[in-house]
């Protein structure tokens, strides 16, 4: 049976702790910006106007996010497969969430607010990597921040060497897209060469 209502879910669950509620501040503070500033990857969600969700991640070295001010922070657009996703969801629907995380801490930093795209250059020459500045950037006006608990980390172990798993349980990614995209099935040449084209340009086309 399906919950269908907001009540109806939280009659099935305790209360709220108060702290709990009171953790949200609308703005970065001290603790915030430390976190961003350690953080080498996020998530950020967003919809389009119908309100169709969608996740991406985001990764540079620490502090590749640049906080303007308590208000607002700027996350760099690097060269990808130019489907653009997110940015045209922003676009067409500014709601947009980030998820950071900090390798080795089990507690990860919550950021909801209204996001808008930018190629102002004097903002994005802040977010240059050898020599590089992206074209255009998502530039977040914060609504609310927290910190989240470690109890979904702690149970994914997430960070625990013996969790890891050996990429080679799977197929590389450009063999798995062929596969799905080949109706013919996969040609293992064709495969080879997708597999040293998509190294060479982790290698060539990160900046």
């Amino acid at each position: 049976m399906s919950i269908a209502s907001e009540d109806d879910l939280r009659a099935r669950f305790g209360d709220v702790h108060p702290l709990a509620i009171a953790k949200t501040r609308p703005g970065l503070d001290v603790y915030s910006r430390q976190f961003i500033a350690m953080s080498p990857f996020l998530v950020i969600s967003t919809a389009d106007g119908a309100g169709k969700a969608d996740l991406s991640p985001r990764g540079d070295p620490p502090g590749f996010v640049h906080v303007v001010d308590d208000h607002t922070i700027l996350i760099p657009d690097r060269p990808g497969n130019n489907r653009l996703d997110t940015m045209a969801n922003i676009v067409a629907n500014p709601n947009a969430g980030c998820l950071f995380f900090i390798p080795g801490f089990e507690d990860t930093l919550r950021l909801n607010g209204k996001a808008r795209i930018t190629d102002d250059a004097a903002l994005l020459r802040h977010c240059a990597v050898n020599g590089k500045t992206p074209k255009v950037g998502i530039l977040i006006a914060v609504e609310e921040v927290f910190l989240h608990c470690a109890k979904a980390l702690k149970r994914s172990k997430l960070w625990q060497p013996d969790y890891r798993q050996d990429r080679a349980q799977l197929p590389s990614i450009a063999r798995i897209i062929m596969a799905q995209t080949c109706e013919t099935g996969v040609d293992e040449h064709e495969a080879a060469r997708a597999d040293e084209s998509v190294e060479g340009d982790y290698k060539t086309g990160l900046y």
